[in-house]
């Protein structure tokens, strides 16, 4: 018998499950029925206050949105977590499945998570369709500056060559964004700024920051982020810190040697270049302008 027999019966024994699969790769399951249920390798469990509203699908590419709320527990969902963005763009997979026969199942939505809020013992989360993903910008874009990431494929700069990253325990930080050691050297001042610093162990691990500012005063370093992290970084916390980039044609060049991989295009003509003229005393000649 498949799923729309069973449906057709009259008489069913169905519920909802949701497998929810984190960026770091934690995989949790859910399900709004009494007992465990178990397929595809994954454990939903019973119990853990999640619900979902109906689900709104289309067949064109209008973005197919739900929302789900449930109940904060340390078992499932807990509110450190949500506020450490630690389901940030988690994808979400439900399933309406036959209790009695798990295998009879049906995939109804695959989207991801979007806004989170918590409040008291219990969260509220959107779940955005596939067709979310059309609504981002693609391909090259021709600007001056570097459209590749530092240390992506199209970058091609190895960052874990000697001198372009450092890992240390923290020694003493402030508001949860500024970070000090009263001997950090062997790289240039400001010589992370816009890099990436990741944390490596203690509540924040895996969560990341970029550098906004770093300063280089005798052996004391301070480093900056443009924002708080979202769990506590404590002394002793192990973090690694990456050299950064301000995507200009000279960084890449002088900076990383890697000036064969630049992936903008600083030769294009500013815009004050549109309103000029030609001047009587000027060399008007067609001929290249970066002679």
């Amino acid at each position: 018998m498949t799923l729309d027999e069973h449906l057709a019966c009259g008489i069913t024994t169905v519920c909802r499950c949701w497998a929810v699969t984190r960026r770091d790769g934690t995989v949790l399951g859910f399900t709004d029925h009494d007992r465990d249920l178990t397929f595809e390798g994954v454990v939903f469990r019973a119990g853990t206050g999640l619900s979902a509203k109906a689900l709104s699908q289309t067949t064109g590419l209008s973005v197919d949105n739900v929302e789900a709320a449930g109940a904060l527990t340390g078992a499932a969902v807990t509110e450190a977590d949500l506020a450490a963005g630690r389901y940030d763009g988690a994808m979400v997979r439900a399933w309406l499945v036959n209790w009695a026969d798990p295998g009879m199942r049906a995939l109804e939505f695959c989207g991801t998570i979007g806004e989170v809020v918590a409040g008291g013992w219990a969260f509220r989360a959107e779940l955005r369709g596939p067709a979310e993903a059309l609504g981002q910008t693609g391909g090259r874009v021709f600007q001056r500056s570097c459209s590749a990431i530092l240390g992506d494929a199209a970058c091609g700069v190895d960052l874990s060559a000697p001198g372009y990253r450092a890992e240390r325990p923290v020694a003493a930080v402030e508001d949860g964004r500024v970070f000090r050691w009263p001997d950090f050297t062997g790289f240039d001042d400001r010589w992370f700024e816009r890099g990436r610093f990741t944390v490596l162990d203690g509540a924040a691990a895996g969560l990341v920051g970029v550098v906004k500012g770093d300063r280089l005063s005798g052996p004391v370093r301070t480093v900056e982020l443009w924002e708080a992290l979202r769990a506590p970084v404590r002394p002793g916390d192990t973090v690694r810190i990456e050299a950064g980039c301000d995507r200009r044609a000279e960084t890449c060049r002088l900076k990383f040697l890697n000036f064969l991989n630049f992936r903008g295009f600083p030769h294009i003509p500013g815009e004050d270049w549109l309103s000029a003229w030609p001047a009587a005393g000027g060399l008007n000649d067609g001929g290249s302008l970066q002679r």
